[in-house]
């Protein structure tokens, strides 16, 4: 994740990151400034529409289609970005039952038992660890989709490792109950913050197995398309070789949009945008041993 100070103007117009556009859609815009370059060429030289009383219609047109498609790119957008933050409200959460659990462990347990403190100071760690490992694995993109695949052998083998710690996390508080540790009060005070391990693991699976719907994705990506494509045909009849920089720099802010919300609606990636979930997971280790210790 990169992180910058939002009221430095200059760093966020000129620093260039891993996740600015520009340089995914340079061929792009070549290709677009190609086909503006063609429509221009072929209304000046041989269509004329300009001369037409059908001029102004096409213009209008390109208009209205033009707010048609900033609508649905400002839904679109918005829904990546709650995707975005739902994921990280989800890690801040995990981060505070991680330092609960921590805090009331160390208070319930006697003092000398220091295997069970040592235990707990490692495993709980390890958990965020591991869901930030699951949630990055291409198994977990695809645990919903109705095609197979072979090329992921661990994909229906239940191969859950966060589940596992949790089991053990669940395993070792029940037989501190059992010997008489913790009172069955306190393994009731316990219980939330272990069941909320799951909840957040279960809430997170959500966001990453579910994309947005193909056919709401692929109508915006189509609509994009078709209005670039015909954009020159009404900006030539009024700005002629202004066609050409207009149409690009449009496509561009466009397909950005786009391009932004693909990759914020999926926060738990490696891309500079995504959660900086080990970064969380070392916090989490850090502030747990300061307990434990």
């Amino acid at each position: 994740m990169f992180y910058y100070n939002s009221k430095d103007w200059l760093i966020a117009i000129f620093k260039v990151t891993k996740g600015d556009t520009v340089r995914a859609l340079i061929p792009s815009l070549l290709f677009v400034s190609l086909l503006s370059w063609g429509i221009v060429q072929l209304e000046v030289n041989y269509l004329k529409l300009s001369e037409s009383s059908q001029a102004k219609n096409i213009t209008i047109m390109h208009t209205l289609l033009g707010f048609a498609i900033s609508m649905l790119l400002v839904f679109r957008t918005n829904t990546a970005y709650d995707r975005w933050w739902e994921g990280r409200k989800l890690w801040g959460e995990l981060v505070n039952n991680s330092r609960n659990l921590a805090l009331k462990v160390k208070v319930f347990l006697p003092f000398e038992d220091q295997s069970t403190r040592t235990y707990f100071r490692q495993v709980i760690p390890l958990y965020a660890a591991a869901l930030r490992r699951h949630l990055q694995k291409q198994s977990t993109i695809l645990q919903l989709d109705e095609s197979p695949h072979p090329e992921l052998p661990d994909l229906d083998k239940g191969a859950h490792v966060p589940n596992r710690i949790a089991e053990s996390i669940f395993y070792k508080v029940n037989s501190m109950y059992i010997s008489g540790t913790i009172s069955g009060d306190q393994l009731i005070v316990l219980n939330g913050e272990l069941k909320s391990f799951t909840d957040i693991c279960g809430a997170c699976e959500r966001i990453k197995n579910t994309p947005i719907p193909f056919s709401y994705s692929s109508f915006i990506k189509k609509f994009i398309f078709l209005y670039v494509a015909t954009l020159p045909f009404g900006l030539a009849l009024t700005l002629g070789y202004f066609t050409i920089p207009v149409t690009a720099f449009i496509f561009y802010a466009l397909v950005s949009l786009e391009l932004i919300a693909e990759e914020i609606e999926d926060p738990f990636g490696h891309d500079s945008n995504d959660l900086p979930m080990e970064k969380i997971a070392e916090t989490i280790k850090a502030n747990v041993a300061e307990i434990m210790s």
